[in-house]
């Protein structure tokens, strides 16, 4: 259990989290996830308020690898078109803004949001972690290394575990110097990772419970569970099915995911087995 401050909202945190995907973008790796009208986009998230998410999380850009930036100014419009819409029709869903802008961040939770969720941990805008500080919301502080266009290339470590623990010691420090109170660490799976290193990173990942915050992680259709069962993302529902088990049981907090109905019966399993453990 643990509680979050959303823009003074103060939420008790008693279960595993399902944040649903939505991206506002004609070109993520996953077909399914791609919202950019209007219309099919009210209807997906409706269908996942009815499958009960918790969180929705609205991006406006490819992080896929090798994937180019936006900008800033066309982020702008298809984040915070997004949340505004789905905050009129649903004021009381909550809602995470995927960037690493700071001034998105700031137009994101005036128009609803009550989470940002940057993959760089505050790396490509230097003002991101004191605008979250002073909007008072929620924080996802991700590793990566490089870009989305560059990770790639940069995913070389001695060893991926210590590393990502050692980074996230550190912005956990700049993220308190900042003002913010509430950071949830996610490892970055497939940012500048091989499918070796996010297989190691899952197994080893109660080794990050020992920071005291919240884990989410992100393994849903990526590469590393399609290109190990030889099949498309669109096949791999199953698989991300198989991964989001084994994080939950290794103590994620959060699940990002576009599936919401599979995710939700993974958290209620894995409670109902937990409950049956002999140390419960």
């Amino acid at each position: 259990m643990f509680t979050l401050n959303a823009r003074g909202k103060l939420l008790t945190i008693d279960r595993p989290q399902v944040m649903g995907i939505i991206n506002r973008t004609t070109d993520s790796f996953y077909s399914g996830s791609r919202f950019t009208e209007r219309e099919p986009l009210l209807q997906e998230v409706a269908k996942m308020v009815e499958e009960g998410v918790d969180w929705l999380d609205i991006g406006g850009q490819s992080t896929r690898p090798g994937a180019a930036d936006i900008g800033e100014e066309e982020e702008m419009r298809r984040v915070v078109d997004a949340i505004d819409l789905i905050h009129g029709r649903w004021p009381g869903l909550l809602l995470s803004a995927d960037t690493w802008y700071a001034s998105v961040a700031r137009a994101a939770v005036a128009a609803g949001a009550s989470m940002v969720n940057d993959i760089s941990g505050g790396r490509l805008d230097p003002d991101m972690l004191g605008t979250v500080g002073a909007l008072g919301v929620p924080y996802v502080c991700m590793h990566m290394k490089g870009t989305p266009a560059t990770m790639n290339r940069e995913a070389l470590y001695e060893d991926v575990t210590t590393e990502v623990l050692d980074h996230f010691i550190r912005r956990i420090e700049d993220c308190r110097q900042a003002g913010i109170h509430d950071v949830i660490l996610d490892p970055g799976f497939g940012f500048a990772k091989t499918p070796a290193h996010n297989f190691t990173l899952l197994h080893n990942l109660s080794v990050f419970t020992m920071t005291g915050r919240p884990l989410l992680v992100g393994l849903s259709r990526k590469s590393t569970i399609y290109r190990t069962l030889g099949i498309t993302p669109e096949e791999a529902l199953n698989g991300t099915t198989v991964m989001n088990t084994i994080a939950l049981l290794n103590g994620a907090s959060f699940l990002r995911v576009h599936d919401v109905r599979e995710a939700r019966e993974v958290v209620t399993l894995v409670n109902a087995y937990k409950k049956q453990s002999p140390d419960h």
